[in-house]
């Protein structure tokens, strides 16, 4: 992961499992993509982190693989949740929702920085 502060790092490891399975479950998608879409939303994960994900997902049978032509390029590698990850992915969810609320109870609504 990089230019990510050492706290938000350690988080994202702990959800990057569930974060790749959500934007698999949405549409098939390749590695790169997953990469720039994490980014779009605020997640700046490196080339280094997705693929070992990617392939302890695989390895766990969280998830099925596609190569399809890359339209003149070289072939790629999409990627879709398994019925098992769908079931990691909805489990996750649930358990990373309460979490989250249980964190929000005890530091309350962010605070305003003063200008």
């Amino acid at each position: 992961m990089e230019e990510t502060s050492a706290p938000r790092a350690q988080w994202l490891r702990g959800v990057l499992d569930m974060c790749l399975l959500a934007l698999m479950a949405e549409a098939p998608v390749y590695g790169y993509e997953m990469t720039v879409r994490l980014a779009k939303a605020g997640l700046d994960v490196a080339d280094g982190s997705i693929y070992p994900a990617l392939a302890r997902l695989r390895k766990r049978e969280l998830v099925t693989v596609e190569r399809r032509s890359g339209g003149g390029g070289p072939a790629r590698t999409y990627y879709m949740p398994s019925e098992a990850g769908m079931r990691m992915l909805r489990s996750s969810s649930r358990d990373w929702n309460e979490f989250a609320t249980s964190i929000h109870t005890i530091i309350g609504p962010p605070a305003r920085e003063k200008s």
